[in-house]
């Protein structure tokens, strides 16, 4: 967390056993997010973050620099990609 921010709420949660969690009512009102709101999750080596997806930010870039390499390789790293390409 920046030195500069300012912790407007501060709630605990219990994950369900779907891994679901209900975001308060006070979190979703400060945040701004309303019934069907799309948000991406970003998570660092210390936290988890909830962002808003805005329609006029949403573009490739910022999608493709928010997407991990790890979480990709999943689809691109398949065995049959892998013998593929293995004598290239």
């Amino acid at each position: 967390m920046k030195m500069d921010e300012e912790i407007k709420d501060l709630r605990t949660v219990t994950i369900t056993q779907k891994g679901q969690i209900c975001i308060p009512h006070v979190a979703r009102s400060i945040a701004g997010f309303k019934e069907g709101t799309k948000i991406s999750v970003v998570v660092y080596t210390d936290r988890v973050e909830l962002r808003p997806l805005k329609k006029e930010k949403m573009n490739e870039a910022l999608l493709c620099m928010l997407a991990s390499e790890d979480a990709l390789a999943k689809n691109w790293l398949s065995k049959e990609d892998e013998e593929a390409w293995k004598d290239l």
